[in-house]
């Protein structure tokens, strides 16, 4: 089982890549604020697929992502793109509390350090199952229920960015 831990993580992210690359190509589209969350959860998870789920790297990496939380709500409200800042900012702090969980939750006897997926027990475990659904249903709430605030190729830069965030944060908290 420990060969396919290396291969949740690097699945992951190949989809924060994704994501951030769609970001960043739909650039007047997105402001800074969603550029900088994309762009920083793609760092986190290459480097958490890099580092084998190291705890200080982990703790280092879920800190950032708090912040990087943070700002990419600075600002926006009111604008076009508060919902999509704020969808990326949910997903930041999903990953956040998934790298603190674990970092609590370490790995089980004989496994290796990485990430090694959820014991899915505990206050930690649940708000990340709760983030995680919410982030699924949000994606798909906003691409089939309401209408996109882009139009074009914007539009379809935006969905696959925020499916390649669902599906991210959907393995990341099935621990595949």
């Amino acid at each position: 089982m420990d060969h396919l831990l290396p291969a949740a993580s690097w699945l992951m992210a190949t989809a924060a890549v994704v994501s951030a690359a769609a970001c960043v190509a739909a650039w007047r589209a997105v402001p800074w604020q969603g550029r900088q969350t994309a762009l920083v959860m793609a760092a986190a998870m290459l480097a958490t697929a890099a580092t084998h789920g190291d705890a200080m790297v982990g703790l280092i990496l879920g800190v950032v992502l708090l912040v990087s939380a943070m700002l990419g709500t600075l600002g926006v409200r009111g604008t076009a793109s508060a919902a999509t800042c704020c969808h990326r900012a949910l997903v930041s702090l999903v990953m956040a509390i998934c790298s603190f969980e674990s970092l609590s939750a370490g790995p089980a006897v004989g496994e290796t350090a990485g990430h090694h997926g959820h014991g899915l027990s505990g206050v930690l475990s649940a708000l990340v199952i709760v983030g995680v659904i919410g982030v699924v249903l949000w994606t798909v709430v906003a691409e089939w229920i309401v209408g996109p605030a882009h139009r074009g190729r914007a539009a379809r830069l935006l969905a696959i960015e925020s499916w390649a965030m669902a599906g991210g944060v959907a393995v990341m908290c099935l621990g595949l």
